[in-house]
């Protein structure tokens, strides 16, 4: 691994793309600490450490997750990338139902960049909406200076600025796409989720004592336990994320002349956790809405026992909580697979390819033993999501824990770190590989050994 990381820089393009992807980064985290004219920082701060584990709190750990901003700290960057992640999400539902978009798809990459196109559009306008819903708030909240508060400059150059911010995010991503090495989007939204590490870490070490046994404190065998665990999941992220079930293809045998042409045999991989963090994310953002009715209900009916038993249970940790969030994890595993997977698209492609499953007609009967198989794995991996989902939550409350710390341990920050990571080293190992160079996992000379490939 030493030497491979030594030959990233002997690279002279590598080591451009690298340094470029790194700098983009940088300019990110700096853009992170420019605050909005007008808003209180101090109160802001103070306010949001106020709500740690309360319904408010986790709307804004949500937020900070997915965005790669802080509206906590309501810098230019707070919205974060959010807003165009939710103009990609809408679009890609919209091709699976509208034909007009489906057939810009099939026009290939004069069609995906009419897409991309519409999608920075709205982008824009969900982050106008966006910035005025935020804005309003912290005013009714009193986190904005008297003299800037209610005034025409305050509302322009707030909705501007975060305007402004996410769309010069989007842009850094496209940046990186094209510059740099990786994903920019996915690669963002991981930096904003490693720079809350040293706070867990800093946590841990402040809650440190040898021979304390409070809850709250850590002593040297629960932080053993938690580096364990914090090994054992990420090593099971990646097995997941890698996994695949690869369907043996065989392709149809053309004779011309008196050469025959084909009958060459490979795989067609399906992924285990094909909704990838989708899933989870729809889920956590659906979970924050029954905690806000049932808080808003208890408001009103006053000891009510009825409510009060939702308001307790319906809390981060408790079980009807984690129920309610598994079951929403399985139906948006399942939901993003029928709309992302085509079975019959696929099976027509492989009858027009000439290529057939052994033992299966071409066709419908392909199509349903697809549509099978995909139904079945996706029943683990809806699975495995469901246990890293709640694995934060679960050692919160046993162990007492920090969720600032149990984070790392599971949950969509962990996943998307993970995958981004894994992708990030594929990357670097193709460049290596392409120039005769032993990649991270290569065990042989010129790269010849094991690489991170997908678990059948």
């Amino acid at each position: 691994m030493l030497n491979a990381f030594l030959n990233m820089w002997k690279i002279k393009e590598l080591r451009n793309k690298l340094l470029f992807t790194l700098a983009m980064l940088v300019i990110y985290r700096i853009g992170f600490f420019i605050p909005l004219p007008g808003v209180d920082q101090l109160e802001l701060q103070k306010w949001a450490k106020a709500q740690e584990g309360s319904v408010a709190g986790n709307i804004l750990a949500f937020m900070g997750t997915f965005t790669g901003g802080s509206l906590g700290q309501s810098t230019i960057f707070g919205l974060g990338i959010m807003p165009y992640i939710s103009a990609s999400i809408i679009f890609q539902l919209l091709a699976t139902v509208l034909p007009s978009l489906q057939s810009l798809k099939k026009e290939g990459a004069a069609g995906q960049q009419k897409i991309s196109e519409w999608t920075r559009y709205a982008t824009v306008g969900l982050c106008l909406v966006q910035a005025t819903f935020w804005l309003s708030f912290m005013q009714s909240q009193n986190h904005v200076y008297a003299d800037w508060r209610g005034t025409f400059t305050f509302w322009i150059t707030g909705i501007m600025a975060l305007t402004a911010g996410t769309v010069f995010l989007m842009w850094l991503g496209e940046q990186i796409d094209k510059f740099g090495i990786g994903n920019g989007i996915s690669l963002i939204i991981t930096a904003g989720i490693l720079a809350h590490m040293d706070d867990a870490i800093g946590e841990v070490i402040s809650r440190f004592d040898v021979s304390s046994t409070e809850p709250g404190s850590f002593g040297p065998i629960k932080v053993l336990i938690l580096m364990a665990s914090f090994v054992l999941v990420v090593a099971g992220s990646i097995v997941i994320t890698q996994g695949q079930r690869r369907i043996p293809i065989q392709q149809a045998k053309h004779t011309r002349g008196r050469r025959v042409y084909g009958g060459q045999k490979s795989f067609l991989p399906l992924r285990v956790n094909h909704g990838g963090v989708m899933p989870i994310i729809f889920a956590s953002a659906l979970m924050m809405f029954p905690s806000l009715i049932v808080g808003w209900l208890a408001g009103m009916f006053k000891g009510s026992s009825f409510i009060g038993f939702f308001q307790r249970n319906l809390a981060m940790g408790h079980y009807l909580y984690e129920l309610v969030y598994i079951a929403l994890i399985y139906f948006f595993a399942y939901f993003w697979t029928t709309v992302q997977f085509q079975p019959k698209e696929m099976a027509t492609n492989l009858r027009d390819h000439g290529s057939f499953i052994p033992g299966l007609r071409p066709g419908p009967r392909t199509a349903e033993y697809l549509e099978t198989v995909m139904e079945r794995i996706t029943f683990v991996g809806a699975g495995f999501l469901a246990v890293i989902a709640v694995i934060p939550n679960v050692i919160a409350g046993v162990f007492g824990v920090p969720y600032t710390v149990s984070s790392f341990l599971g949950g969509t920050g962990l996943l998307i770190t993970v995958s981004v990571m894994l992708d990030f080293v594929q990357r670097i190992e193709a460049n290596l590989l392409m120039r005769n160079y032993q990649g991270f996992l290569g065990g042989g000379s010129g790269g010849s050994g094991p690489k991170i490939r997908g678990s059948r």
